[in-house]
């Protein structure tokens, strides 16, 4: 992996590009073969003093990213890199109860030993889909979409933009603002 650390705000020392390149690389022993690409990592030093992380890992099949918030970089780090690897756990042993099932196997993740622990870490994690809804796409624009999504008091709302006559999906940012995402 080829890793671009970038920082805001704050000079990217030798000694933090190392202790990131060093923490992240341990998330390849989950993996049969190191993946090709780059990890994207953005580090951050906000006014109010507090570090912010952000990491997106771009594979295949899936696309890996977090984001840490706290007062030391470095603890953020910590963060971060243990938040990844939970979720290449939760991952991993969703494709790999998938591919069992089916009686195929992936070579993106490492295989369990049989009965192991991390076998089963999270299997009663299950994703439990609890309800299916159906709705009819209305043509509107993102300011619409927004209008009804805080009318609604939904995070995200689903639309048919008028102008490309395609599905977007409006969402709120955790910041109080708002995101557009297009389909291609």
């Amino acid at each position: 992996m080829k890793y671009n650390v970038r920082g805001e705000n704050i000079e990217v020392t030798p000694a933090i590009r190392e202790y990131v390149e060093k923490k992240i690389s341990k998330l390849e022993r989950y993996f049969s073969e190191t993946p090709e690409g780059n990890v994207n990592v953005n580090l951050r030093f906000n006014q109010d003093k507090t570090s912010k992380v952000e990491v997106t890992i771009p594979l295949l099949q899936l696309v890996l990213r977090a984001e840490e918030t706290n007062d030391d970089m470095y603890a953020a780090i910590d963060l971060i890199t243990d938040k990844l690897e939970r979720q290449i756990k939760k991952h991993k042993t969703k494709v790999n109860r998938k591919f069992r099932e089916k009686g195929t196997y992936t070579t993106t993740f490492v295989a369990p030993k049989e009965n192991s622990v991390e076998a089963n870490e999270f299997e009663e994690d299950a994703l439990e889909l609890v309800r299916t809804k159906r709705f009819d796409l209305k043509p509107m624009d993102s300011e619409e979409a927004i209008l009804q999504m805080n009318m609604l008091g939904h995070s995200f709302y689903v639309f048919t933009n008028a102008d490309t006559n395609r599905t977007n999906v409006v969402y709120k940012r955790k910041d109080g603002r708002y995101g557009l995402i297009e389909t291609h």
